[in-house]
């Protein structure tokens, strides 16, 4: 029964790209082997991409350091209280959820003609007390979860339908995820469309957004597996 079973679920996993008889093994070296903690950079912009770090194509602009002092003593709206259209600013965690530490670096992959017009964005290291990284992952999840339809309201009285799915972030982490944004304006068939990396690395938040486009790519998730391996090699 063992042999049939496993030749069943391989053709399944197969189809999936999942080694067979592998989906019940939920201990061993094996089960921990995709993450494994680094130490903190010395230096938290150690941490950030470099030019040379960067997939092809990809430029860095300009990286900057913010405060270091007394950011956090600051009491905000929390995440889990905050409208659904903050999310999706830049600046929410360091308005909602301020770290002890942040540098940040802009980043773009400059536009190749026809149906591809570039990236935008800017990767984001938030240096946070002891498990306070941690609730911010566990509220900002909350919040894109909750948000999941909503409506935005411009000056002039246009209504926009927004939406925010949540998936994993399928890098090496004590956790992460990636919120896809959805912005679809009145006449327009097509919505933009922005993805948010949000990774913790111990008690940093990695965070990658992207401006957002009509035209969906995975140039997100390939920023974000550059950054978090950059990251990780700062503090190895």
């Amino acid at each position: 029964m063992r042999t049939r079973h496993c030749a069943v679920v391989g053709i399944v996993l197969a189809v999936l790209g999942v080694p067979a008889c592998t989906a019940d093994q939920k201990t061993g070296p094996e089960a921990v082997a995709a993450f494994t903690p680094v130490p903190a950079p010395k230096s938290l912009r150690e941490g950030l991409l470099t030019q040379e770090r960067l997939p092809r194509g990809f430029r860095l602009n300009k990286v900057e350091a913010g405060p270091t002092s007394t950011a956090a003593s600051a009491t905000p709206v929390p995440i889990a209280s905050l409208r659904c259209d903050e999310l999706e600013v830049d600046s929410f965690m360091t308005t909602h959820a301020p770290p002890l530490e942040n540098v940040a670096a802009d980043l773009e992959r400059t536009p190749t003609g026809g149906e591809n017009d570039g990236w935008f964005g800017q990767e984001l290291l938030d240096r946070y007390a002891p498990g306070r990284a941690a609730e911010v992952i566990d509220a900002i999840r909350g919040t894109a979860k909750r948000c999941a339809s909503f409506t935005t309201t411009l000056t002039d009285g246009t209504k926009i339908r927004e939406t925010a799915s949540v998936t994993p972030a399928g890098v090496p982490a004590d956790d992460g995820l990636l919120i896809h944004f959805t912005s679809t304006f009145p006449g327009d068939s097509k919505p933009f469309e922005k993805v948010t990396g949000f990774v913790r690395q111990g008690d940093v938040i990695l965070v990658v957004q992207h401006s957002s486009s009509q035209k969906p790519s995975t140039d997100t998730q390939e920023v974000l597996a550059a950054a978090v391996k950059a990251y990780r090699s700062a503090g190895g």
